[in-house]
């Protein structure tokens, strides 16, 4: 099988991506507008500091009473995301989203950004892929 690296994935992408500054009022409109289930959190360089995804708006805003207009990203965001480069494969992606328990997973280049993948950008093939692998391993431990 000829793996899909995450240049593939991301070709035609234009990642959402706001300032630590904004609002959580702010990144969910834009979520919703856009249909997305992550913002991408990056400084004045659109290098990477955070991400801010529904869970934590579920989890740091809405479960706490915070009030999202005035609440900054800065404030609920998990800082520091794991991400992967480019040349990373789908496959990598999919294991290293598992194990970390993630749907979203940042694409960067250097510290700078250049898009996001998560669970529903992947074929059936690839996810049968990882389903087999993981199996596999199952039955070995």
């Amino acid at each position: 099988m000829n793996e899909r690296h995450m240049l593939d994935i991301i070709h035609d992408q234009n990642p959402v991506m706001l300032t630590a500054n904004k609002s959580v009022k702010e990144a969910c409109e834009l979520m919703r507008e856009r249909r997305i289930g992550a913002i991408l959190v990056v400084d004045d360089r659109d290098h990477l500091v955070g991400i801010f995804t529904g869970r934590d708006a579920v989890c740091r805003v809405v479960a706490e009473g915070r009030d999202s207009a005035n609440t900054t990203l800065q404030e609920v965001m998990t800082a520091s995301p794991v991400s992967m480069g480019p040349g990373k494969t789908a496959n990598e992606a999919l294991h290293l989203m598992q194990d970390g328990g993630y749907r979203h997973v940042p694409v960067t280049d250097g510290n700078r950004v250049i898009g996001i993948v998560s669970k529903g950008d992947f074929r059936g093939l690839e996810q049968a892929r990882l389903d087999a692998e993981t199996e596999l391993w199952e039955r070995i431990a």
